[in-house]
């Protein structure tokens, strides 16, 4: 099916027949009656070209609504495929008929067709917005502006809005629609709209707000104004969540200036929120709109009339109209940077909002009974979220001064008040179910959050108000007895399904972390409380000992360790944690360290856990859950306060404090820290440590949660610093964990993967060791009987038979996950132990690998240790000991390939092939990475001579491991996405790094790799294709610069030649010039990737010059049309001349051509995809 032409008279028995055939389509996909044919026939409309007179038709005839929705989507596709054939008149004619279209459709009970035909008209306008006039825009603008203002009535004001809310989505990137454009045209089109017409718009919709407002309060039945009031509410929204960049500078010859505001506002705060706050900053110039003008006062009277008129209506409060005038109130709490010219003009905005929104949340105990019994929660959730919202853009004590003007207490006892109501009712109703109590304390949390947060530079402005010191204590109180009572009501719950018992400690880190903050505001009363309630649950546990059952308490105190761990000590992964500054700046009048209180809680704490070393107590206390908090809260709190070293203690940061002040901080915090150092309390501490985890592993066999956390937490967080290491390794408790590693099978009762971690964490601790040989002695005596083991089994004369048997099968994997373990521990100290181990197994790991090779766990296992020992050793190694490494990896590739080319067969069942891929995917995973760890010897080398002797080239490896690998890897593999990755990112590596070896490439490998860059070229992982490119761009590159000097280059794999069958085969360069092109101009892709398209296309050009000529000579006797045809002639000579283009291969001609393609593609994409 064809549509009409608008190149001539439409016949009107052709535009009927062409709506039937859209209108049968629409009802056909709607009753399920062949839908194939007729999205064929919908398709064949969209496709068609120039189709508008149809699709203009169909639009004003038809009664089918779908057709009139299809063909409105078939003007988009059409126009912005077409674009650049359109005369200036098409252009303004098709965004002209939409517009009128939608106006005068305003009463149409269709919304849906009338939403696509406005954005359509939205879509187009954007399009032609750099092509336009302003004059021609503004012709646009005035009957838009004319529709909104009311002129023509209500529902054509409604109509116009909707177009605005359309067009500024449009304009936005993060709703805008793909057209096939760059970047650049998009932000072009961001900034001219943000300077010309963001303001303009809002501007309107407040005129148009305002103008309905008091017929809505007026009347005492619904009026079709209210929908008017509503979407002018929601495009006021809308712009205000603006990405503002481009206006937001000060006034002109205003002077910049620190404020309690403006220094308040957290950009970045790294912290667990739940709720999202959107900042608004739209900059001086819109002053006079948002504040000036009375803005804010009308919007609150608005919402407040009507609150007051709808009292007693409890539906009113979820009504668009209120919920959208609450939306907007709430983003203006947002509100901040340079459009206040002064704090006080900030704080008296803020207070206005304040006042308006207070009767939403206050008094906090009428407002929650209101909902409990019936009314809806969403006025209150807003108010929180304004609360959020106040709390991002001002300081605590800001945020607390703002109530106090007009109310005898602060906003943060507002804050707490409010808090603890909702906890009080989450307490009451005791349900799993996520109620408004749950999203009210999310929200209130992230407020306090973000309020306490410390940020970078700690002033007298960050300091916490006293009054807000007594609230965040009240409510911590409240908080902690709140979990303490769910806690104890799960201790006897049934319920398999239970969220309190399901949880895991990293699931409710989150909440946690957000108590610690509030616990540390008041953590003077903070600290004492958790103190008395340990000992209040630990002489409990011991009074009711054989007499009353544990549950209750021990679920308590599994709770209190966790609130306690959060309190006491920030999450140290990637980095070492120090002592949370408001537990440095406090107790500084405690004389004796011993009655300091962060000591007595934590010595507390490590008595009861060391309780767990008596089995009778261990037996009848220490369940596997209440030891899992155990193991947490030691691994948390070591890190922070066990033997930190004296060069740790310093702590310069004395903003916001006299030095009078700052010195007791620092003699307080180094009172703390040196009561658990290694002079003190530290040692005893330590080994009690190192003999509760050592327990775990042994007393608490298949518990696999415990044992992880022991492995990777615990234990790690020990060995992470060289001073614990020191004393590690001459504890006897640590030496019976080494030898019990090493020597005996207990721990081979542990997961696999445990132990390769806990054989991390002893070859780590070598470094405590007093010289390197000690340290590589340690490895040594660690690591012996595992390799002989190893080396013993695989000499067996009966081997075949005997490995494999169950339980030498799960033997083999545990040493080689052991071995994996020690290998990744490597250090410079320990680098000879570790290559002695590695040297001494790699026969072992040939034969193994030959016995093991239709057991894919251990395959893997095998490979991975290579890759890891190898990832370790190698910058290390001298050439020597590289040729012998270099050489075994060849081996070991040879001999895996040799199994597996031809394993994965057709004929096997769809589940065993999967299967059978899966385990493919996995073992070609670790060689690649193994090929890639070969690699780094060429980029680092910390080897005291140099590699490249004979025998011993890197890049020579390289290729000869992508010889052997690539035919195991099949497109159907590459569709797993890390191994695609992977691959592309090795091949990528090594052909920017060695192009020179494509030329020794044979033709099997040379065509695999040929293929799968074709496949990665248009794969829809757009950074796999970026890494194609990049390698297109290599080869290219390096061909044009080598041959530019009279070499080969690339040799006979940049020229075509004569298969097997006599048929020419083209050359790779040229190959993929055509490819590249291709993609380019006529198939989907995501427009980042332009500017390395352009990257890649440059150099094949100057390759392939003639190539490029003859492509180009197609393309042009291709296109019937003559005008066309010219401006493709045209366009592809200003793709390599315009810019003063040169060729040479240099940055700023790459920056040029990037720019002549850029250009090149907005002229010709459109009307090529329509040939």
């Amino acid at each position: 099916m064809q549509g009409s032409s608008d190149r001539g008279p439409a016949d009107l028995t052709q535009l009927q027949a062409t709506m039937q055939a859209i209108e049968i389509a629409c009802s056909s996909i709607q009753m399920h009656v062949n839908p194939a044919a007729a999205e064929a026939t919908i398709l064949s409309l969209c496709q068609s070209p120039q189709p508008y007179q149809a699709c203009q038709f169909i639009l004003e005839n038809s009664q089918v609504a779908n057709a009139r929705f299809q063909a409105a989507a078939a003007i988009r596709d059409a126009a912005i495929r077409e674009w650049g054939l359109l005369t200036s008149d098409d252009k303004k004619s098709l965004i002209s008929f939409c517009l009128c279209f939608v106006m005068q459709h305003a009463s149409s009970p269709e919304g849906y067709v009338q939403s696509k035909v406005s954005s359509v008209a939205a879509q187009l306008m954007k399009r032609g917005w750099l092509d336009f006039a302003a004059a021609e825009k503004e012709a646009f603008m005035y009957e838009v502006k004319q529709a909104v203002l009311g002129v023509h009535g209500v529902d054509v004001q409604f109509t116009g809005i909707n177009f605005l809310e359309s067009l500024v989505s449009e304009f936005s990137p993060s709703t805008s629609t793909a057209m096939g454009l760059p970047r650049e045209f998009h932000e072009q089109c961001l900034k001219l709209l943000e300077l010309e017409y963001l303001k303009t718009f809002y501007c309107w919709a407040q005129d148009a707000a305002v103008s309905v407002t008091s017929r809505i309060i007026e009347s005492h039945s619904a009026v079709p104004e209210v929908k008017v009031c509503t979407a002018a509410l929601r495009l006021m929204l809308q712009i205000l969540n603006w990405d503002f960049r481009y206006n937001t500078n000060m006034a002109k010859g205003a002077k910049p200036s620190m404020d309690a505001f403006n220094d308040g506002v957290r950009h970045d705060i790294a912290s667990p929120k739940r709720s999202e706050c959107i900042l608004v900053q739209p900059g001086p110039s819109w002053r006079d709109v948002l504040i000036s003008n009375g803005h804010i006062g009308w919007l609150l009277g608005l919402y407040g009339a009507l609150r007051q008129k709808f009292s007693c209506e409890g539906y009113w409060l979820d009504c668009p109209v209120a919920v959208s005038a609450r939306k907007l109130i709430v983003q203006f709490c947002s509100l901040t940077g340079t459009i206040f010219p002064s704090a006080n003009m900030q704080e008296h905005h803020l207070l206005q909002l304040l006042s308006g929104i207070i009767p939403w949340i206050d008094p906090p105990h009428a407002v929650s009974q209101a909902i409990e019994c019936g009314k809806s929660e969403s006025e209150m959730l807003d108010g929180c979220r304004a609360l959020l919202s106040m709390a991002t853009v001002t300081t605590p004590t800001v945020f607390d001064q703002l109530l106090k003007s007009v109310s005898p207490f602060g906003t943060l006892t507002l804050l707490s008040t409010l808090m603890c109501e909702v906890i009080k009712v989450l307490m009451a109703t005791n349900t799993e179910e996520e109620t408004w109590s749950w999203m009210a304390r999310d929200i209130l949390l992230d407020t306090w959050t973000t309020l306490l947060i410390p940020m970078h530079s700690i002033g007298e402005n960050a300091r916490f108000p006293s009054e807000g010191i007594n609230a965040a204590a009240n409510l911590f109180a409240l908080i902690v007895e709140a979990e303490l009572r769910a806690a104890s009501a799960s201790a006897f719950n049934d319920d398999e399904d239970s969220q309190y018992l399901q949880a895991s400690i990293s699931a409710m880190d989150e909440r946690l972390s957000s108590y610690a903050l509030i616990a540390r505001a008041a953590i003077d009363v903070a600290i004492p409380l958790l103190t008395r309630l340990f000992t209040e649950r630990f002489a409990r546990l011991h009074q009711g000992k054989g007499i009353t059952d544990p549950t209750e308490t021990l679920e308590e105190l599994y709770s209190l360790l966790l609130i306690t761990g959060h309190v006491l000590a920030d999450e140290g992964e990637g980095e070492t944690p120090s002592v949370p500054m408001a537990i440095q700046t406090h107790f500084v009048d405690i004389v004796e360290t011993h009655k300091h209180p962060v000591v007595v809680l934590s010595s507390t704490i490590i008595r009861f856990a060391e309780q767990s070393l008596d089995q009778e107590m261990r037996t009848s206390v220490f369940s596997p859950r209440l030891m899992e908090a155990v193991i947490w809260f030691l691994a948390r709190w070591s890190s922070t306060y066990l033997m930190v070293p004296e060069e740790c203690r310093e702590d310069n940061c004395n903003s916001g404090y006299d030095h009078e002040s700052w010195l007791r901080s620092q003699h307080s915090r180094k009172a703390l820290l040196s009561f658990f150092g290694q002079y003190n309390q530290g040692k005893p501490v330590l080994d009690v440590i190192v003999r509760i985890s050592m327990m775990t592993l042994i007393s608490y066999p298949g518990e696999k949660d415990l044992q992880a956390l022991t492995c990777y937490q615990l234990l790690h967080s020990l060995v992470r610093r060289k001073n614990v290491c020191t004393h590690l390794v001459a504890f006897d408790s640590w030496r019976e964990l080494a030898n019990a590693f090493a020597n005996g099978r207990t721990l081979f009762s542990l997961h696999s993967t445990h132990q390769r971690s806990l054989a991390q964490t002893l070859v780590l601790s070598a470094s405590g060791m007093r010289n390197p040989e000690a340290s590589n002695q340690y490895v040594r005596d660690l690591t012996s009987h595992m390799t002989a083991y190893l080396v013993e089994m695989s000499n067996k004369n009966d081997l075949k038979n005997f490995s494999q048997q169950p339980d030498i099968i799960l033997s083999v994997s545990c040493l080689l996950e052991r071995l994996r373990g020690a290998a990744r521990a490597l250090e410079p100290r320990t680098q000879k132990a570790i290559y002695e181990m590695g040297f001494s197994v790699m026969n072992s790991v040939l034969v193994l690998l030959e016995v093991y090779k239709h057991e894919f766990a251990v395959v893997y296992l095998l490979l991975k240790f290579v890759v890891d020992w190898v990832d370790g050793e190698i910058i290390y190694l001298e050439a020597q000991e590289t040729a012998i490494v270099v050489d075994f990896c060849m081996r070991l590739l040879q001999l895996y390939s040799s199994h597996n080319i031809g394993k994965i067969s057709v004929s096997l069942s769809s589940s065993l092939l999967s299967e059978a891929k899966t385990e493919m995917y996995k073992d070609l995973r670790a060689l690649l990475q193994l090929i890639a760890n070969l690699c780094s010897k060429d980029m680092v080398d910390f080897s005291s001579d140099s590699i490249e002797t004979p025998g011993t080239s890197i890049s020579q490896v390289v290729y000869f491991g992508l010889h052997i690998v690539t035919p195991l890897i099949s497109l159907d593999l590459l569709k797993y996405p890390k191994l695609c990755h992977d691959y592309f990112s090795l091949l990528s590596h090594m052909l920017e790094v060695y192009p020179e070896m494509v030329a020794q490439l044979n033709s099997e490998a040379f065509a695999h790799v040929l293929g799968t860059l074709d496949f990665g070229l248009h794969h829809q992982d757009t950074e796999v294709v970026d890494m194609c490119l990049k390698v297109l761009k290599a080869l290219a590159s390096y061909h044009y610069k080598e041959t530019s000097i009279g070499k080969i280059g690339l040799g006979s794999h940049a020229s075509g030649f004569k298969d097997s069958d006599g048929k020419f085969q083209e050359g790779i360069l040229s190959r993929f010039l055509r490819s590249l092109l291709q993609l380019l101009l006529f198939e989907d892709y995501s427009t980042d990737l332009v500017g390395i398209a352009a990257d890649a296309l440059f150099p094949l050009i100057l390759c392939e010059q003639g190539v490029y000529q003859r492509l180009g000579q197609e393309l042009a006797d291709s296109q019937a049309n003559p005008t066309l045809k010219s401006r493709l002639v045209n366009a592809l000579q200003s793709l390599t001349s315009s810019n003063q283009l040169s060729p040479t291969l240099d940055r700023i001609n790459y920056k040029r051509f990037r720019k002549n393609l850029h250009s090149f593609l907005i002229e010709v994409h459109g009307f090529l995809r329509t040939m």
